[in-house]
Order: C-alpha cells, then structure tokens, then sequence
C-alpha cells in the first residue's frame, strides 16, 4: 500500500492512503503540539486492533458475543535497549465462553497479521527517486536471481520475461502498480492483490502454483482490463472525455439516435438481434453509453469482427458494459496465447452455469488421475488437515469442454464452494480450480460460502449465477453432491501449441453453432483481446438492456450531482422520477450515476431511500420524509453517525406533525441527548435551512470528488496513449 506523506505545521504529519487521512503530532515535551497520536503510538495501537480484529472475526464465525470480552497491550521496554520490546496482549473472558473456544480466540490471536509482520523483520529499502509519481513498486519483489527462465504449461514465454515485459508496459502507461496483498495459505496455491497506487479502483487478483506464476497471473489481468477499458466500466469519463475525437478506441463509430428511436442500420448483424432484440423492443436510447453519457452524440460502437467470415460488426460499448462485464477478455505473450485464455474462461463460466442451473451431478476424478499431480494434492492436503473436506470433479460433460471443478466443503457452518477452472490442458485447469478457489481468501474467509440447498429455483436464479461469476459464492444444489453422477469421468485433452488450442477452443463453438466475435485491443503495445459469444458468454440476461440498464444514470446524474443547486420544482421533479422509476431504495448512489464517491463519506453511503428523504426533507414535505425516515432507521445499514442524526430528526418530525406539541420545549433534553450542533443541524435540515446535510457541494465538472477524479486521470494516461499511437 502506498502511503503519502505531507509535512504540515510545526511537526505535524499527514499521511493519505486510499481514502483514509491520519494526522500525526509528537507531545509537547518533544517540541509538538500533542494534538495527535504520534507515530509510534499508531504502531503500537495496530497491533493491539489487529490482534482484537482476529478476536471478532473469530467470534463472529461461532456466534459468540463479543460484549464481555476485553482485550489490552502494554509494550515492556527493556532498560539497557528500547528498541527491544515484549508487546503483552491480555484478554478477558466471561466464563460463558467454553474452554475450546478460549483456546481457539488465542490461537486467533497469534495470527495477527501486525504480529506476524514484526516477528518476521521486515526490511526497509530507503532511496531517493526523481519522481515518486513516476517510481514503480512492483519489482522490489524478490525475484529469482540469475538467468532464470521458468516456463510453465500454458505460457509461450518464462514467467520471468512475462514479468519484466508487462512491468515495463504499465511503466510506459504510467501505472504505478504496487502489491497491496500476498496470500500463500497452504503448499502450492499462491494469490495476490495489485492495484495503480494512484488509483486504487483499478486493481486486480492473481492466482498460481507459485508467487511468480501468481505476479504473472495479476499483471496479465491488469493490463487486460486497461487495455478493454473495463476498469471503468459504467463510471462517468466527464465532460472532457465525453466531447474529445473518441471516447473509448480511435476506431470507434457513433451512430445518431433516429427520431424514431429505432435501432441505427449497421449496428449489429441479424445474428446479434436475433439474441439481442428478440422482440422488438430494443431501443436506440437503451445503447447510449454510461461512461459518456453524450445522448446528442448517439451511440458508441466498437468494430468486431466476425469470425465465420471475417466481417467487421459493431457492437454498442453500452451492450458489451450491460451484459458480459469482464467475460472473454485476455492479454498474452502473443495473440494465440491470449485468445487462448479468452475461450477458456468463456468455457469455465457457461459450463458451470449449465451445471449449477441444470443440477448436473459430476464424476469424481479417480485417485489415482490425481497422484499424477502431486503438487496440487499437496494443495487439496493442505485444505482437508484444516478441516476442509475437497471433493475434485471432472466438468468436462464427457469431455465436450476444457472444465474442472474442486469443491471445498465447511463443516464448521455448513457451506460450500465449487470452484471451477479452464484451459485446453487438464493439469492448468485443475490447478486453477484449486487456486481459484483460494485467490484473495483466508480461512476465516471460507466461513462466509453458502450452504447447498435442494431448492431448484433458488439455484437456477439469474442472480445467483452473478455471484457465482463475481467471487464463485452463490448456492450450489445438493444434487451436485450426489454419488450417482450424470457423465462417466474422461481424462481429455485439448493441449497442443497455442495455435492448436486456438483453433481446438473455436471448433467447439462451431460445432455448437455458436458466431465469434473478436476485437484486437493492442494499442497498448500488449497483445490483448475480447471475444465475444452471443447467447453464451453473457453474464446478465439480455431483458437488462431494457429494464435494468446502466445508462439510467443519464436520467438522474446531473441532477443528483448539481443538487444543491436545483429550485423546489426541479427537485420535486427529481424525487418524481426517482419514484417512478422503481429502482430499489437501497441501491446506492453510486452505482446509480457512475461516480465513484469516498466510500467513507455520507456520498458514499448514500442510497436512493436516503436521497428521497432528504429532497422530502428539503422540500419540507413532513409526511413523506417521516415514512422515509422510519425505513431508514429500520432498515439501512449507515454509519452510527448517520443514524444518530436521522433518530433525532425522525423525533422533530413527530412534533412537527402534532399540532398539540411544540419543538421548543424539548430542544433542551435532545440537545443533551443528541449533542448542540446535530440539534442544529437537524432543526435546520427540517426547518429548510439546511439543505443535503453531509452531501458536500459538487456539480458535473466533479469538484471536490477526489476518488473519482483519481480514476479519470488512470484513464486519460490510457486515453493520451491511445491517441498519440493513432496519430503516429
């Protein structure tokens, strides 16, 4: 994690990281001010958060309480060396707690991660750069030293030449990348976390046997999500981007909306609106894009081409955001290599829907296909001596498709966790369904998978597929656990040379019927594509283009962002359509307009339910800002904060609708009850004088939204390559 320090007045600092700020001070008897903790006294609270931290998530799992339990950490100096310290941490526990989860809470707490970090003596490299914009994280990982070329099923080049290219692509980009996670939790399964230290919204994960394979794996998916844009999928570029010669790719066409608002002719093929306009009721309007939002502009479409005959077919940016989010995109060593990877994940999530919606039982993978692995079932050992039970399946469907599956049983609450894999060779794909299943996990994380259920309509949800697309935790059927299974094993193979798996991967897709369609994304200077399988490798329905499409945004965005500046009418407008619109009241604001708030902000914590309370609020409309009030304080999910003041505000509105009660004679007990300056708020909030209170004042040119404004600058860095590569 990168962490930016400001020098402020006298000797206190500011340290910035992600969205947090932390001021630092030393005491008055070391020439501060004391209006801080100092530096060192932030070090010694971590341990002492982190160690009760492991106490909670350990509580939590087991349903035990934590309002009896206290916990303290004394540092004891040792007299002729301060620098050599005993940290004692104590913990108190009621007598309610059983002996076994006694022992378990203090094994929880020799896991803290600040614990485990000082004991191991971490290193610190101290130098000075030029730039420290321009510097670059990810390399001062230890790397194999020497000429070292370790190649692995599946890749064209060594993992260490992979590294160091893809390294110095982002460098090129400017992406300051840094490794904000490792995790290595049993024998041979290796993830991690990575993300631009500028902009922490576009980060991803990797996964391997090794550190190595696993770097490789995160710096592959981050450049090809850069490269397809999708870090900023349905976030707002703003008004600069929107207006420039292209949006997304300088080969982009635009299409003006017909009158009519029927679809433009050249966009799409009769094949695509066959799957998806079904019935006719596609609109133009539905494919104006969210990231743009220009509407007088038309519709952005990005060339395609056709695999069955080589012909070029535009796709709406808006469609491809809606339905396949990051589905069938990939960078390589080469374009084979990538295409390669494309097919295999296409594969991966259509033949796990089929199977979780279907209620496929698979076969067991024999024993003794397995022991020709021995480094992934020293990896499945790792998982059962924890007390996870591995069950290992053959996803192949009799060996139509390059799928496998591990699943992870929980005894300790029921759950479990099908993790599925793809690629030509059955070892990559097995292992990656061993790696997957533990990418960005610990164990305390696997407490949280869902339990299996017979419900066959709970399984075969849209929803749950979604989950399942996201992070592989949606439900499972029991019926997949059954021994009676619906396919004999088969020990395929599709593996050959890049080329080969190519070319095995897309006559399947041919033989199934299926059209292809691939665009090249290489302006980056990586070898990156999307594929596209119309009617196969979509993730959401294709009714969401109609009814839950992302570019509802452009009905409420500008209004939402100029809010404190809009009339009465306009904001009884605003609230209108936002009833009308029946979007869900907890759905949060963010996601609605695309923009990315502070999360720890009251923007950020803004729902729909709350942004109509307070334009009730503002437009002193007492009964329905008291029905909205109730259904927060009995359903959202806000900060204490944020509570506290609607609790007060929803006791004013019960005088202000009771002609017998008057506020003055009880602002006195809650001004005790609630502090001076909430009651002041809340008296103004419902008084009018007081508009939007913890909304801070922003407008579509996104003043004062820093989060956001980090990420439009990651992408104008992407967008100035692009156009100084198309005018070369």
């Amino acid at each position: 994690m990168e962490i930016n320090v400001n020098f402020l007045d006298n000797l206190r600092l500011e340290a910035k990281f992600d969205d947090f700020t932390v001021i630092a001070d030393q005491p008055i008897r070391y020439k501060g001010d004391g209006s801080a903790p100092s530096p060192f006294d932030y070090f010694l609270a971590s341990s002492a958060l982190c160690a009760a931290y492991f106490v909670k998530v350990y509580c939590a799992a087991r349903d035990i309480p934590t309002e009896g339990i206290r916990l303290s950490q004394n540092n004891i100096v040792d007299p002729e060396n301060r620098y050599n310290q005993i940290f004692q941490i104590q913990v108190e526990l009621p007598e309610s707690i059983s002996e076994k989860d006694k022992t378990g809470i203090l094994r929880s707490i020799e896991r803290c991660t600040v614990k485990k970090v000082v004991q191991e003596g971490p290193e610190f490299a101290i130098e000075t750069v030029e730039n420290l914009d321009a510097d670059t994280s990810i390399m001062a990982m230890k790397m194999p030293e020497g000429d070292a070329n370790t190649m692995i099923l599946g890749k064209d080049l060594p993992l260490e030449k992979t590294i160091a290219n893809m390294t110095q692509l982002l460098a090129d980009l400017g992406m300051k990348i840094e490794i904000a996670s490792w995790r290595n939790i049993v024998p041979n399964v290796w993830s991690l976390h990575i993300r631009d230290a500028a902009s922490p919204m576009c980060f991803t994960n990797g996964k391997g046997a090794t550190k190595e394979s696993a770097l490789c794996s995160a710096l592959g998916e981050f450049i090809e999500r850069a490269s397809c844009n999708f870090f900023y999928n349905d976030q707002y570029f703003g008004e600069d981007i929107a207006n420039s010669e292209f949006v997304h790719y300088p080969r982009e066409k635009w299409f003006a909306l017909p009158e009519d608002d029927s679809l433009p002719e050249g966009l799409l093929d009769d094949y695509c609106l066959d799957i998806f306009d079904p019935d006719g009721e596609l609109a133009a309007s539905n494919l104006v894009d969210t990231n743009s939002g220009n509407v007088g502009r038309g519709i952005c479409a990005i060339p395609y081409v056709r695999q069955s005959d080589q012909q070029e077919v535009y796709f709406p940016s808006n469609l491809i955001e809606n339905l396949f989010l990051s589905n069938g995109m990939s960078a390589g060593n080469n374009l084979n290599e990538a295409k390669v990877q494309c097919l295999s994940e296409i594969f991966e999530r259509a033949v796990k829907k089929q199977i979780i919606e279907e209620e496929i039982v698979l076969p067991d993978v024999p024993s003794f296909v397995l022991a020709k692995y021995p480094h992934i079932l020293e990896g499945i050992k790792g998982l059962e001596d924890n007390g996870f039970p591995v069950v290992v399946k053959d996803a192949s469907l009799g060996g139509q498709f390059p799928v496998m599956c591990v699943t992870l049983m929980n005894p300790r609450t029921g759950g479990v966790f099908a993790s599925f894999g793809a690629h030509p060779s059955f070892e990559v794909a097995l292992e990656r369904s061993l790696t997957e299943l533990l990418q960005g996990r610990s164990f305390e994380g696997l407490n949280d998978v869902p339990a299996p259920t017979f419900n066959s309509l709970e399984v075969s949800e849209p929803n749950n597929f979604v989950e399942h697309f996201i992070d592989s935790t949606g439900v499972i059927s029991w019926k997949f656990f059954s021994a009676k299974h619906d396919y004999e094993f088969c020990e395929w193979d599709f593996s050959g040379t890049t080329e080969e798996e190519n070319a095995r991967l897309m006559s399947i897709l041919h033989d199934m019927g299926k059209e292809v369609y691939i665009a090249v994304f290489d302006e980056l200077g990586a070898a990156a594509c999307r594929i596209l399988v119309p009617g196969y490798s979509e993730v959401y329905p294709v009714e969401d283009l109609i009814w839950d499409n992302t570019n509802k945004s452009l009905y409420f965005r500008e209004d939402i962002l100029n809010i404190h500046t809009l009339d009465d009418e306009a904001l009884q407008d605003l609230v209108e359509r936002l009833e009308e619109s029946e979007l869900d009241n907890y759905s949060d604001i963010r996601t609605l307009i695309g923009i990315e708030f502070d999360e720890n902000t009251p923007w950020g914590q803004l729902d729909i339910g709350e942004l109509k309370l307070l334009i009730y609020l503002a437009l002193q409309n007492y009964e329905e800002a008291k029905e909205r009030v109730s259904a927060f304080l009995s359903y959202n999910n806000n900060t204490v904060e944020r509570g506290l003041f609607y609790q007060a505000v929803n006791a004013v509105l019960d005088i202000m609708l009771d002609d017998e009660l008057v506020l003055e004679d009880y602002l006195p007990n809650m001004t005790r009850m609630f502090g001076a300056e909430r009651m002041e708020n809340v008296v103004g909030t419902v008084n009018g004088d007081v508009r939007f209170y913890g909304l801070t004042p922003t407008n579509m040119q996104l003043e004062g939204l820093d989060r956001h404004l980090r990420l439009i600058e990651s992408y104008k860095k992407l967008h100035a390559f692009r156009a100084a590569k198309a005018s070369a």
